[in-house]
């Protein structure tokens, strides 16, 4: 899907588009047409209302095989950690879950923690990272930083390994990047395998595909991105600091990336971008662009989204190898 060269132009036509990718996305703007703005309803109804399944994601149901750790996080806070993890793990997945810093949560996952698991044979671990508006930034940062350290201390005796990977998808993403540029900056710590950044956003000061992807509702308009920004940060915060906006940090010493996006995805430029700047540091990194994918196509069934797992899989299989 994703094509030998992803700077093909013809993976960026309608052309490319698949039937049935077009189908999903027709389903997720009538799945969205008539869904109420969290920020009109309130943000706690909201995320009642997603956790019960309504509205354009599919419910994702509980596994049996999860369990829970607490952490301790800064200035006294916990930090619940939600594992699910094969026996003899070759390493370890640290992931971050969307949700645009607002919604969401690790207890959302499990569906595709255990396909990780199963697939790449990683223990994952999902961090219940604070939202905002309640706790905006560095509150989510933070937690998912005192996940990262809690992991290079722990991970050998909790999981009998200490290979360690991260990732995550939209909010997940950046919040995966800025925790391995903190990881490195403040406690000399350079020992990930892999980061597998799924459609992330990478630049709050807003990349020139977020501002021009207008309002169709295909999961995340330009209005979405402006509003998720404005509850995550305080308005004194500078948008292009490198803790906020990873793109303008320094990415010398990160570890082999895998970048997915698709290209209905308001955020596309922020993969490119951030693809770009992660080679010219140094590092190794994949793109894998799917032609049609909305934001958050990996979570809805069909042939493009079982490419992109595929290839995650994959990679993370591969990183953790030997």
């Amino acid at each position: 899907m994703s094509g030998s060269n992803p700077f093909d132009p013809k993976l960026f036509t309608a052309e490319a588009i698949s039937p049935e990718t077009k189908g999903i996305n027709d389903f997720i703007v009538g799945a969205m047409k008539d869904l109420p703005e969290w920020w009109e309803i309130g943000v706690g109804t909201f995320r009642e209302q997603r956790a019960r399944g309504e509205g354009a994601f599919p419910l994702a149901p509980k596994s049996p095989l999860a369990r829970e750790i607490a952490i301790d996080g800064k200035a006294g806070n916990k930090v619940t950690l939600r594992v699910v993890a094969p026996e003899n793990p070759s390493g370890v997945y640290l992931h971050i879950h969307g949700g645009g810093w607002v919604l969401g949560g690790a207890d959302q996952q499990d569906p595709l923690l255990e396909r990780i698991a199963k697939n790449a044979n990683l223990a994952c671990v999902s961090v219940e990272y604070r939202l905002a508006p309640e706790h905006p930034y560095p509150a989510g940062p933070d937690d998912c930083e005192a996940a990262a350290i809690w992991l290079a201390k722990n991970a050998k005796t909790e999981f009998g390994t200490d290979k360690l990977t991260i990732g995550g998808e939209s909010a997940g993403a950046h919040l995966s990047a800025v925790t391995l540029i903190r990881m490195r900056d403040k406690h000399g710590f350079t020992g990930f395998a892999g980061a597998n950044l799924v459609f992330g956003a990478f630049d709050m000061s807003m990349t020139p595909s977020q501002r021009a992807f207008g309002n169709e509702r295909l999961i995340l308009r330009t209005l979405d991105i402006e509003k998720f920004g404005d509850a995550f940060l305080p308005p004194e915060i500078d948008r292009r600091d490198p803790d906020v906006s990873p793109l303008y940090a320094r990415l010398h010493d990160m570890p082999p990336a895998l970048f997915s996006i698709g290209t209905r995805d308001a955020l596309l430029d922020d993969s490119l971008f951030m693809h770009a700047r992660w080679i010219a540091a140094g590092n190794e990194a994949e793109l894998a662009v799917f032609p049609g994918g909305a934001h958050g196509f990996v979570a809805f069934p069909g042939d493009l989204a079982a490419a992109a797992n595929k290839r995650a899989d994959d990679f993370l299989k591969r990183v953790t190898a030997g």
